[in-house]
């Protein structure tokens, strides 16, 4: 649909956030020093953002854009409110634990991948990230984060991604990713943060993919005890990749 909604001039922006923070939906984030949209759905196009701008590199405009979605906002807000708890609550309080879903578009082709270089061979590709939320790492997850909720989930040894070439496309694909190391890790931390998302969300499956050492086993016993612990039996997978790169089952 066509509707009037901003548009920032990232030359202009000084990435001074006061527009982040005049936005009462969360449309506008500062990423890598400038303010940008980050879902057309989220900007009603009221444009409260514009006079805490100093360097006027926003304005509305009319163009095709998602519908504004009030139901969405509010959710953003509940996981902004979230993180900011979360943020507090860590050592450092480091933004980067700040949990976001990441849209990707839906392909019908399992193997999707952009140009990113031609020669006399043709043209080149690479695969695209599968990702599709933040953080990944079980000790920074939120267990009470929105995109937890009916979540397909995959729990991963972090060694499995760079032993596993297709990784992406074979295992992160439609599922919300949680990495850690068995070996590193507290385990029993592990197997209490997995008891209470499964508490707390209604998880449609997981698999669990790990290396053929013996240490990674310990994530498959904080899956399972935990499923026992928190009587929540969802439909369990798991993938073992051996340290060649091949899978073992």
């Amino acid at each position: 649909m066509k509707r009037k909604i901003i548009s920032i001039d990232e030359k202009k922006c000084n990435g001074c956030e006061l527009c982040v923070n005049a936005c009462h939906e969360g449309a506008i984030e500062l990423i890598n020093g400038k303010a940008r949209l980050v879902s057309d759905e989220y900007c009603d196009g009221l444009g409260d953002c514009l006079p805490a701008c100093p360097t006027d590199a926003i304005k509305i405009i009319e163009r095709e854009a998602e519908e504004y979605n009030e139901e969405a906002v509010e959710k953003r807000m509940v996981e902004m409110k979230e993180n900011k708890e979360v943020a507090k609550a860590m050592p450092c309080g480091c933004p980067g634990t700040m949990a976001k879903m990441i849209k990707r578009e839906n392909s019908k082709a399992d193997d999707k991948k952009i140009s990113v270089k031609e020669d006399n061979r043709g043209a080149e590709t690479k695969n695209v990230s599968e990702l599709r939320q933040w953080p990944v790492q079980i000790k920074l997850i939120n267990p009470k984060s929105s995109f937890l909720e009916n979540a397909d989930l995959l729990i991963a040894a972090d060694c499995t991604a760079y032993a596993y070439a297709d990784f992406h496309k074979d295992f992160i694909k439609n599922h919300i990713t949680m990495i850690g190391c068995p070996k590193l890790d507290d385990n029993e931390y592990y197997k209490e943060k997995l008891t209470e998302i499964l508490r707390n969300n209604n998880i449609r499956s997981i698999k669990v993919v790990r290396m053929s050492v013996p240490c990674c086993t310990g994530i498959v016993n904080s899956v399972k005890r935990a499923m026992l612990e928190s009587n929540v039996i969802v439909p369990y997978s798991e993938v073992i990749i051996d340290t060649d790169g091949s899978i073992l089952e």
